[in-house]
């Protein structure tokens, strides 16, 4: 939804819209936009009883079901290695739900709508049993959705199968997540392995950050409202900073992010798409591959990082939390747990604007925010005793999702002219008040896109191999020098060092 909404239709108006709203309907706010209706679908779930499934895939659906958008014709079959029955599944799954949706949201007859709609089979992905059974599940007549919640080691053989059996009808889609890949090697060694059984247009490489509704609002603000477009570059933008920090360590992944750091954890995939977001050109049409064109053009467009310009920290031991190393069982490990980089876009727009990119765990808080500092005015009429404060757009993606613009103003009373700094607030919580429960999580948005066969917020094969051919530099130049990551306090804001990489240009990050 666009934020500017809130301003254009009152929110009292709007609410009575939603009161007024038929039952059924499919439309959020009437006045403002319609909801793409989904046909019935049969969504396969490799891995269905696994922890991204429980806590994302179920709950997504459950939500959409009962938002309307879900079709009570729509199958959902579970497949994994344990031996359940299909009854023994839909307990597991109504569990996962009371867990993971907000409780008074789960029971009564939705609960048991959406559980009728629920199937499942014990499958070896390796050998033969089961498969038959799943064909025999499977309708000719209804979109038909694989959906990989396995380790990406499997992706290649389970894809193989499904198109040996049969099963992969030409229309057919598969949902492969992240990590896609360890490097560039490895990435296209992934992607040759699902090329060989399905085209490019069937394949959605989900990241759930795309989903975000505020991430969606980026373009909507960019491309949606003359006000910023032309203030969109070099000539207006002193610098960009995307940070993604959690207040969590890594327990629970250990094994995975040791190998991985934040390097190939977030930066690769997460905040590269942020900053493909905030820098692409508006494409030609909002239409998947134009969008995809656009953000693979920053891709190829970004700087070698110098050495100079990365900083690498770990978290030590302190308030009660034990050090990356005790979380990760290796005392010898060299991976970050915290990497902060200074990153350039080699094209007329945004030649000389540096953008500033930050990750890390066990910081102060949990944020995930996309900032955009504008420059000075060019002549500053106040006098040298009164500071400059410049313009900054924050559009912040979680937590309290929502965007803010700092203004420059008066302060108000006598005495001369003093000026202070006023946000212009459009944090959806405030703005919608109870009707932001409503808002999709990002999975459940992702899940109805893969559905209506929309790749708009999915990455492409070429776009995924890019953003590793820029990465894997970084990380062999540092393994080269053999440098170890700079140690850092929980709870803090990340090594010092990452603080100089700023004061040096004049600039400092926005506090956490």
């Amino acid at each position: 939804m666009n934020f500017l909404a809130t301003a254009r239709f009152p929110l009292a108006r709007r609410r009575h819209a939603l009161q007024m709203a038929p039952e059924g309907s499919q439309c959020r706010y009437p006045m403002v936009a319609k909801t793409i209706p989904v046909e019935a679908f049969d969504l396969v779930v490799f891995g269905a009883t696994g922890d991204l499934a429980r806590r994302k895939i179920l709950p997504g659906l459950y939500r959409r079901m009962t938002a309307g958008q879900m079709p009570h014709t729509a199958r959902v079959i579970g497949l994994g290695r344990s031996r359940l029955e299909p009854d023994d599944y839909r307990r597991l799954a109504a569990a996962s739900l009371r867990e993971f949706v907000v409780t008074e949201d789960v029971g009564g007859e939705r609960l048991d709508e959406f559980l009728e709609c629920l199937d499942y089979l014990p499958v070896d992905v390796a050998g033969d049993a089961g498969w038959q059974e799943l064909g025999e599940k499977l309708r000719d007549d209804a979109v038909r959705v694989f959906y990989f919640s396995v380790a990406p080691s499997l992706f290649g053989s389970i894809a193989a199968r499904t198109v040996e059996t049969g099963l992969a009808s030409p229309d057919c889609r598969i949902v492969v997540e992240k990590p896609f890949g360890g490097d560039l090697a490895s990435a296209r060694v992934l992607n040759g392995d699902l090329a060989k059984c399905f085209e490019e247009r069937q394949i959605y490489r989900i990241d759930h950050y795309l989903g975000k509704e505020t991430v969606q609002n980026l373009m909507a603000l960019r491309f949606g409202n003359a006000l910023f477009e032309p203030v969109w570059n070099a000539q207006h933008v002193d610098h960009v900073q995307i940070t993604v920090a959690e207040n969590l360590g890594i327990s629970g992944r250990a094994e995975y992010y040791d190998q991985a750091g934040a390097m190939r954890d977030m930066v690769q995939n997460h905040i590269m798409q942020l900053l493909c977001l905030t820098a692409m050109e508006p494409p030609a049409r909002f239409e998947p591959d134009a969008v995809r064109d656009e953000k693979l053009k920053i891709i190829k467009a970004l700087e070698p990082v110098s050495r100079r310009d990365v900083v690498r920290g770990r978290y030590r031991a302190g308030g009660g939390v034990g050090s990356y190393l005790e979380e990760c069982g290796n005392a010898e490990s060299s991976s970050e747990s915290f990497v902060a980089l200074k990153a350039s876009v080699a094209n007329w727009r945004w030649s000389g604007t540096p953008f500033y990119l930050r990750t890390g765990k066990r910081m102060k808080s949990t944020l995930s925010e996309v900032v955009i500092v504008f420059k000075d005015p060019p002549h500053w009429i106040f006098g040298e005793q009164i500071d400059r404060r410049g313009n900054v757009l924050s559009i912040r993606l979680q937590p309290d999702e929502g965007i803010t613009m700092r203004m420059t103003i008066k302060d108000p009373g006598p005495g001369g002219m003093r000026l202070t700094e006023v946000p212009l607030d459009m944090t959806f919580a405030e703005a919608l008040g109870e009707s932001v429960k409503s808002l999709p999580d990002a999975y459940e948005r992702l899940i109805m896109d893969v559905v209506r066969g929309n790749q708009t917020l999915f990455m492409r094969g070429d776009e995924v191999e890019a953003a590793w051919e820029w990465v894997d530099p970084v990380i062999a130049d540092w393994t080269m020098a053999g440098t170890m990551p700079f140690d850092y306090d929980p709870g803090s804001s990340g090594p010092e060092e990452a603080l100089f990489l700023m004061h040096r240009d004049n600039r400092r990050w926005r506090d956490l």
